[in-house]
């Protein structure tokens, strides 16, 4: 049986054992999944498209300064997920560059880069 523990301001709480739960895929996830991300975008400043378990973000990049500002925001989002024990799956993840080919990471990882039209998530 799974074990479900609380953790607040890193002090973790005696595991009690999950009698019920919201199975994957299940009308209730995504609204869950939202009150969990609601505070996800008050650091970042840029174009931030959630739905689900997906997001995306979305800047116009004119100078190397923006350049610099979309990793600033990347940054963000990853101190953002390690605050709150989560990870993103760096796999799903891709930045679309029209123009040059700037590289940009999350953490510690590079973005692989694509040239379709549609972009996959950063979450999920």
């Amino acid at each position: 049986m799974a074990e479900l523990r609380v953790m607040i301001s890193r002090v973790e709480s005696s595991g009690r054992p999950v009698v019920s739960s919201i199975p994957q895929g299940s009308a209730l996830s995504p609204a869950l999944l939202n009150l969990f991300i609601n505070d996800l975008d008050e650091e970042t400043k840029c174009a931030l498209s959630k739905f689900a378990d997906d997001m995306k973000l979305g800047e116009v990049v004119a100078t190397p300064e923006d350049c610099a500002a979309i990793q600033w925001h990347l940054d963000r989002l990853e101190s953002w997920a390690e605050r709150n024990l989560m990870r993103f799956s760096k796999g799903k993840c891709q930045i679309l560059h029209l123009g040059r080919n700037n590289q940009h990471r999350l953490g510690a990882d590079l973005l692989e880069s694509s040239s379709a039209g549609k972009v996959g998530s950063i979450g999920g």
